[in-house]
């Protein structure tokens, strides 16, 4: 007996600049989160502090969206914190301000990386079964 799988959300069509974008800064992610975390995250402020204004909710969303197509081309893992990296560089690239969060939960544990906006997480689930606690937001 065959059970029906839930499809995933369907991406609309990012722009080829974005696209571009998204996978120059995902190869970047992937060489600093090589470097030690302390590293990382003062690269990761460095860059915020040179972005002109935030981005805006749906910045953010495209930002995230193209995180995720760059990611699936990757051979290696690419999980949520190499995604939400890649989103910080992605968005300053085009001089827009995102931050970084860290965060986790207990029972199960779990760790998880995002990124935000003053609106709120960017392309997250708009229900969360269960919230992280925030650790780190750059």
């Amino acid at each position: 007996m065959s059970s029906h799988m839930a499809l995933p959300a369907a991406t609309p069509r990012l722009p080829v600049v974005d696209r571009l974008i998204a996978l120059a800064a995902f190869a970047a992610a992937v060489l600093l989160l090589r470097l030690p975390f302390e590293r990382t995250t003062r690269v990761a402020a460095w860059v915020k502090r040179r972005c002109r204004r935030p981005a805006t909710p749906e910045e953010a969303e495209t930002t995230a969206a193209a995180a995720r197509w760059a990611g699936q081309w990757f051979p290696g893992r690419a999980a949520c914190l190499e995604h939400s990296l890649t989103a910080v560089l992605a968005a300053a690239c085009k001089r827009r301000a995102v931050d970084w969060c860290i965060g986790g939960r207990m029972s199960p544990y779990a760790a998880h990386a995002w990124i935000e906006t003053d609106a709120g997480p960017a392309g997250e689930p708009e229900n969360p079964d269960r919230p992280y606690l925030l650790l780190l937001r750059i």
